[in-house]
């Protein structure tokens, strides 16, 4: 499992121009069952995601596809967590 974090960087006034594009670019993330979770850092810092299902070298490369990465709105950084305890709604991820 991996959390993505996306910090907006000095780039960040162009996120509007390519907001279409990301949130493309989510769906089709949560289309092919790899993320799980999306949602803003507080306070607007930027974006994390919640993924699975994937391996390291396929989420960065998914991840340099982002719209918002790629024109530098958004600095992304990946860390894999090693599930080990999940409350029962969550029991899938420990697979």
């Amino acid at each position: 499992m991996f959390l993505v974090t996306l910090t907006f960087s000095d780039n960040r006034a162009q996120a509007a121009q390519h907001m279409d594009g990301h949130n493309a670019w989510l769906r089709q993330g949560f289309d092919d069952g790899v993320f799980l979770l999306s949602g803003s850092l507080q306070p607007r810092l930027g974006g994390a995601i919640l993924a699975h299902a994937t391996t390291l070298a396929d989420l960065q490369a998914r991840v340099a596809g982002d719209p918002f990465v790629a024109h530098g709105v958004v600095a992304a950084a990946v860390a894999e967590i090693t599930p080990a305890r999940a409350d029962d709604r969550l029991a899938f991820l420990l697979d």
